[in-house]
């Protein structure tokens, strides 16, 4: 079967990816900015949003490239980076530390991507509110289905990584209290 041409419609697979419909319904209907609307709401899990800071706050990314994707937000709508106070540049920072800290004790990945999109050209899904990407990566987190299967794998559901990723903010913020 994989001798076959990509062509050949007898060579595609079905891929079931159901939580993606309510991104491709609701895309083009998006007003607003969800970096600022989100926080508003007191449903954190909903929203999934692990940890909150003074300035700044954690966000899974609802259509992540790996399980574990966070994004780090400040509160404050800016488009450029230069905006950011110094507090905001060290709250983001320190939740950027905190949060790869935190994946490594409950994910144990083998490295991460960090980084930040400016700009629509730039890839910035959400161009004119900054935030930071971190990644979690293991080796062989890219194989074979982005290649034959055109398929990108997630392997875990967002509800279960939340929940792990939440309770292990909740020990590292305490801990870090603690003189």
């Amino acid at each position: 079967m994989a001798d076959r041409p990509e062509t050949d419609p007898d060579s595609r697979r079905i891929l079931w990816a159901p939580w993606r419909i309510s991104y491709i319904e609701n895309c083009d209907r998006t007003t607003g900015c969800i970096f600022c609307e989100k926080p508003g709401e007191d449903k954190d899990r909903e929203n999934l949003i692990v940890v909150r800071g003074e300035t700044a706050f954690v966000i899974m990314n609802r259509y992540p490239y790996n399980n574990g994707h966070l994004m780090i937000v400040p509160y404050r709508h800016t488009s450029d980076p230069d905006s950011f106070s110094e507090m905001e540049k060290s709250e983001c920072f320190d939740l950027l530390t905190a949060s790869q800290q935190v994946l490594e004790q409950v994910m144990h990945p083998h490295g991460y991507n960090i980084g930040m999109n400016i700009g629509r050209v730039a890839g910035a899904g959400i161009a004119d509110h900054l935030h930071y990407h971190l990644v979690p990566r293991w080796d062989g987190d890219t194989n074979f289905m982005p290649i034959l299967g055109h398929a990108k794998v997630v392997s875990e559901g967002l509800e279960q990584t939340w929940e792990k990723l939440h309770k292990a903010f909740i020990t590292f913020t305490t801990r870090q209290e603690k003189p």
